[in-house]
């Protein structure tokens, strides 16, 4: 049973809900009930929130497979350091109108890391005994 993972999800989770009020919070204030309204830091928090929804599932599932595999405590806490932190670089990064692409680049990169590397490791292992 998977110990490490719950404890980052959980903290995921607390990144999601934030995201999410923050969204409900824009829409209310500037009234928009549906879509962004041509509001560009509303379309931003948008994407930041579906962007978080579209790759963090995956990448928990990833890495809950990995522990299940018994890999290192080690690395299961790297993954999913490096999954955090990606989301949050990210979040901040594309959140700013004025974008710095770098932040959303140490973001997606940390993330697709966080899924590349224990999908590969998982593949290797069902292929190789690895």
């Amino acid at each position: 049973m998977p110990t490490i993972v719950p404890f980052y999800a959980s903290l995921l989770a607390a990144l999601y809900l934030f995201l999410s009020v923050r969204v409900i919070r824009m829409r209310r204030r500037e009234r928009i009930a549906v879509g962004d309204g041509g509001n560009v830091r509303l379309r931003r928090a948008i994407r930041v929130h579906a962007n978080f929804a579209e790759y963090v599932p995956l990448a928990l599932i990833l890495a809950a497979f990995v522990e299940l595999q018994q890999f290192s405590p080690l690395i299961i806490h790297l993954l999913c350091l490096a999954l955090i932190i990606g989301r949050v670089v990210h979040a901040y990064g594309v959140s700013q109108e004025k974008e710095d692409y770098r932040l959303r680049v140490v973001g997606m990169a940390l993330t697709f890391g966080a899924i590349a590397t224990p999908a590969l490791w998982l593949l290797g292992s069902f292929l190789f005994g690895l």
